[in-house]
């Protein structure tokens, strides 16, 4: 069932690459990404009040807290980035290197998080950085 989910995350996502370039054109990257925040922040907190997901805020600790912090700013970091080489770049370009982060998170799992690195996934992550580095030159 998990492959279903990351299966819309990729549309979405290449959505958000088509949506954002024409969204973009003319307009301060900075400015784009924080009307998108806000639009994510509303939906995100829709879906958690429908679905009754708030009373579980009590039970976050401080591990909790500190690292849902830092992956908020690590992602409107990258958020910024992307709208930014967005404008600068095509989508045909971007939206592949961006994917490299894919590469870097199998390879940050296994120094960080001590997950094994099976040979489909080293080759998997290697050939996404040969793709962008294709890309790149």
């Amino acid at each position: 069932m998990w492959w279903i989910y990351a299966l819309l995350s990729a549309l979405f996502a290449a959505l958000t690459a088509i949506f954002a370039k024409i969204g973009i054109k003319g307009v301060d990257t900075d400015l784009a990404t924080a009307i998108r925040t806000v639009v994510i922040l509303i939906l995100a907190w829709a879906i958690v009040l429908f679905k009754g997901s708030n009373q579980g805020i009590s039970g976050l600790t401080k591990t909790n807290w500190t690292f849902l912090i830092l992956s908020g700013c690590a992602t409107g970091l990258s958020w910024i980035c992307y709208f930014r080489a967005l404008q600068l770049g095509k989508v045909s370009q971007v939206a592949p290197v961006d994917k490299l982060s894919v590469a870097l998170a199998i390879v940050l799992a296994v120094v960080f998080l001590g997950e094994p690195l099976t040979l489909k996934n080293g080759i998997g992550a290697l050939l996404i950085i040969a793709g962008t580095l294709v890309l790149i030159f």
